[in-house]
């Protein structure tokens, strides 16, 4: 078995190698931009791919990884993990069609809620107690997910008709009437040029190669995957995304610890 995840802040990270762990300890779990990734999916049989939801969809990133290795997937066995900060209906089956159209089995679905990463939109936010719930309690959901994997009855979630339904009109409906430019990832960092201090951290961070350094400020194209990498990292607050105000910078570590 082998993990493999794509993770903005942290959270679908945490929750891969918790899962993955817990089925057969000391078992690996890698993200989708390492560079020896098809080499360790071609290795095995049975994979547990997790990534975030954004807008009640798959993150750029991951659907154009799944089209481009397309093969690599063909007769793997798959569990999906899909985070989110609020509701996303069929998260995981967003991953499921495309993967079993590729000739890959689908194992099952869990749904996670977790802390949400999107810190400049003040209505989103919680409170540092109780993100740390929501990490608590997908800790204990992962556990019972497990133990029915292993019974030979793995949970579901986000996957089917009924889930399908959920999203279309739960959610995706929504940002498409609503919010079309973040849906169709149209929308672009912006930057506080008098906060930026130049130092291309976002740039070395972003995973789309969607941030660019020109005359010391950061430039953005049009490939942004809404991961907020760049703005959870950021040193001066410089960048926003969706809001006009950084009200937090939300990291899983933050949240987090023993």
């Amino acid at each position: 078995m082998l993990g493999v995840y794509f993770s903005g802040t942290g959270n679908t990270k945490h929750c891969v190698e918790t899962f993955v762990e817990l089925c057969e300890k000391g078992c690996a779990a890698v993200s989708i931009e390492d560079e020896d990734v098809l080499a360790q999916i071609a290795a095995n049989d049975t994979l547990v791919l997790g990534y975030p939801v954004y807008f009640s969809n798959i993150p750029k990133i991951v659907r154009g990884f799944i089209a481009e290795n397309g093969a690599c997937f063909k007769d793997k066995q798959v569990f999906i993990i899909a985070t989110m900060g609020l509701f996303s209906g069929d998260g995981c089956g967003c991953a499921a069609r495309p993967l079993e159209k590729l000739g890959a089995k689908i194992l099952g679905g869990l749904h996670l809620k977790m802390p949400d990463c999107i810190g400049d939109e003040k209505a989103l936010k919680r409170t540092p107690h109780d993100n740390r719930a929501l990490i608590i309690y997908a800790q204990k959901k992962i556990a019972g997910a497990v133990q029915q994997l292993k019974a030979g009855n793995p949970p579901k979630e986000g996957l089917g008709v009924l889930y399908r339904l959920a999203g279309i009109f739960g959610q995706r409906l929504w940002t498409l009437l609503y919010m079309r430019r973040a849906a169709a990832y149209k929308i672009k960092p912006r930057l506080d040029t008098q906060k930026c201090t130049g130092c291309g951290l976002c740039a070395r961070l972003c995973p789309m190669k969607n941030i660019i350094m020109e005359a010391n400020r950061a430039a953005f194209m049009n490939r942004c995957t809404l991961c907020y990498r760049c703005f959870a990292r950021c040193p001066q607050k410089a960048l926003t995304i969706l809001g006009k105000r950084v009200h937090e910078q939300c990291l899983f570590e933050k949240y987090h610890y023993e």
